[in-house]
């Protein structure tokens, strides 16, 4: 009788390993197999019968971290699954304590996942279990689900109509006047473009509230960062209204709010519209750096006017100075901005990964 290594394919999860024995070339009985953990050591036995008679597979496997000794396995007449519980929710670097893995030990990629898409894939397990959780419980214990659906299904409409106007607006007017329409677009649309960026206070507050499940950080950032451009930068300097930044700034910021807000708003009387979905965690990509780059230019355009004006400055002291000028606040801005910027692409693509991921997963 022969001794013979099997191969064993292996994957991992934060709290989980699968190894699967492959046994290609026999036929093993469950009573046949004896799999047992000692001291964060592994060892696999089996015998079965082959092509050239009766044959003993195993192998042992030194994990590189603490496991539970109790072991889980499903077998077939030609492979054994194996599940391992790790004693420490965390990521191994690799499977075994020494460095060079064994021979027969190879990546199963039907399984694998990397850490980052593990912990997507875990988060997004725990939002189904809370979604669930939360369907159920919410139609016996929230009395006001359905007022709350209601102002955020009503806000949302009231941002999409808002930022349609604008945009329509000004895609008429760029069609017949051309690039003159660039210099009087804040004179056109500034009392929209200021109701709807006043309502959209209303977006780090209902996640502050739990009326939505969102960071309060990224909102924050966002609606902070248009208020500063829309009534620091345009609304105090008249000289800056007429100028063709203001186009680019506005057309950019209602080309993403138009697909954002009717996609919130189906949400809320639980629709679907897929070509919507897709544009609203896509679209931002181009658009979302390309308005922040339109932002950092009206901001540095302003600088010289703050300068010369004075405009929100900080009066110093003769020994110190003439004043403190408010240009040396933009300049910290300018940076701030495209921290920012990063923080949201962030979130944005996060989001994105965990949408059409989640979606991939239930089609298969």
């Amino acid at each position: 009788m022969q001794t013979l290594t099997p191969h064993v394919y292996w994957a991992q999860r934060h709290s989980e390993i699968y190894l699967r024995v492959e046994l290609c070339d026999a036929k093993v009985s469950e009573p046949n197999i004896d799999i047992s953990v000692q001291e964060n050591t592994l060892q696999f036995r089996a015998r079965g019968h082959g092509a050239k008679g009766e044959n003993e597979y195993e192998f042992s496997l030194d994990f590189l971290g603490p496991v539970k000794p109790e072991v889980r396995h499903k077998s077939t007449q030609r492979q054994v699954n194996i599940l391992v519980k790790k004693q420490e929710h965390c990521w191994w670097d690799r499977l075994t304590l020494q460095e060079r893995k064994p021979l027969f030990l190879v990546p199963d990629f039907d399984r694998w996942l990397d850490e980052s898409d593990a912990e997507m894939e875990l988060q997004a397990k725990e939002e189904e279990k809370i979604n669930k959780v939360s369907i159920e419980s919410r139609v016996r214990k929230d009395p006001y689900l359905g007022l709350k659906k209601g102002y955020l299904f009503m806000y949302n409409l009231v941002q999409f109509l808002g930022f349609s106007w604008i945009f329509v607006n000004m895609t008429v007017r760029l069609f017949i006047l051309g690039q003159d329409s660039f210099y009087d677009t804040f004179h056109t649309t500034a009392d929209m473009m200021y109701f709807c960026q006043m309502m959209a206070v209303a977006e780090v507050i209902n996640p502050a509230l739990g009326l939505v499940r969102t960071g309060v950080l990224p909102a924050m950032i966002q609606v902070a960062g248009r208020n500063v451009i829309l009534f620091v930068i345009f609304g105090s300097l008249e000289e800056m209204q007429n100028r063709p930044v203001v186009f680019f700034v506005f057309y950019l910021w209602s080309s993403i709010e138009i697909f954002r807000y009717p996609f919130y708003m189906l949400a809320c009387i639980d629709t679907e519209w897929k070509l919507l979905t897709w544009l609203r965690y896509t679209i931002w990509m181009p658009l979302y750096p390309m308005g922040v780059v339109a932002e950092a230019v009206a901001v540095i355009q302003s600088l010289p006017i703050f300068d010369e004006t004075l405009i929100y400055s900080i009066p110093l002291p003769k020994a110190l100075g003439r004043s403190f000028s408010f240009s040396y606040t933009l300049r910290l801005y300018l940076l701030l901005m495209f921290l920012g910027l990063f923080i949201n692409f962030r979130h944005l693509y996060k989001l994105r990964r965990r949408r059409f991921r989640s979606r991939k997963r239930k089609m298969n």
